[in-house]
């Protein structure tokens, strides 16, 4: 019997939840499913699943199988990957998504230089300001800026930002520098709602400060132009106005103020058989985030 066949046949029983379901995945016919099954199972001695005419169901034994059966199978894709040279050599296709100034600012010049360094992959970057299911929506990474939620991803961290209060110096020379949280009262305030949602902005211990938009954006960009513009006082994160603080066109105010800074991590979900292009790029991108100023709060 070959025992790495039969693994990978009894995985795909128990993700189809039939033999026929697992045939139609392997290529294989259900009279080979249900001979290489039974061989496994008499090899082991125990019965690893409940079969009936309506349905497959893994039993006891045969669920604390699973876990094993996959890191094996697992195991050995690594193994034989390496051997083949697959970890030093990417190729194909490489989908990655980022919040959208994110990724013009940070991750398009990475990726650029990525694609000359390896002719034989094509990229697809997707720039949206809302977080996309990697698994479904088909991309291989990520930056996720925050807290994480999704346990079953892999994840590294590249960073932190901050959440900042920010104005052109020409208005704030003219309306006076807020000193305090407080001060925000008196100032035109200019809402981006894809960073600060609610009108109560957080601050430092726990404080928070509720402010009175005057004009509200759902877009970055926008607010980020109001603000250079002489208008009034936004709160972003600071890689947002990473290149307006480099030339002079935003000052932030209120830093003792700030809350604790946000963490920024690829993440993927190939685990220890990412593939070369993925570890590649993440390699890559990981060496330079993490020597970026904007991106080191």
């Amino acid at each position: 019997m070959d025992r790495l066949r039969a693994l990978e046949i009894f995985i795909a029983v128990a993700e189809a939840g039939s033999l026929a379901g697992a045939a139609k995945a392997m290529s294989v016919s259900a009279p080979t499913v249900t001979r290489v099954l039974g061989e496994l199972e008499a090899e082991l001695g125990v019965l690893l699943f409940h079969r009936s005419t309506r349905a497959t169901t893994l039993t006891d034994p045969g669920r604390s199988f699973l876990a094993d059966a996959r890191r094996i199978v697992e195991d050995y894709q690594v193994s034989s990957d390496a051997a083949r040279g697959a970890h030093r050599a990417p190729t194909g296709t490489l989908r990655l998504t980022a919040p959208t100034l994110f990724g013009q600012y940070y991750i398009s010049p990475v990726l650029l230089d990525f694609l000359d360094r390896f002719p034989d992959v094509v990229a697809e970057a997707v720039y949206l300001d809302r977080v996309v299911n990697l698994i479904d929506e088909g991309f291989d990474l990520a930056v996720r800026i925050g807290a994480l939620t999704d346990t079953n991803l892999l994840a590294v961290r590249v960073g932190a930002v901050r959440r900042v209060v920010c104005a052109d110096e020409t208005y704030l020379s003219q309306n006076g520098f807020p000193r305090t949280p407080a001060d925000l009262a008196r100032h035109r305030i200019i809402a981006a709602r894809h960073v600060t949602s609610s009108n109560d902005w957080l601050f430092a211990q726990g404080k928070t400060a509720r402010v009175k938009p005057r004009v509200s954006f759902s877009s970055i960009s926008a607010a980020i132009a109001a603000a250079k513009a002489g208008w009034g006082v936004t709160r972003l994160l600071s890689y947002q106005i990473g290149p307006d603080l480099d030339a002079g066109a935003l000052k932030i105010v209120l830093e003792e103020y700030e809350p604790a800074p946000l963490p920024v991590h690829i993440v993927h979900a190939e685990g220890r058989s990412a593939s070369a292009k993925v570890r590649a790029f993440i390699d890559m991108a990981a060496a330079r985030l993490r020597a970026n100023s904007f991106l080191n709060a």
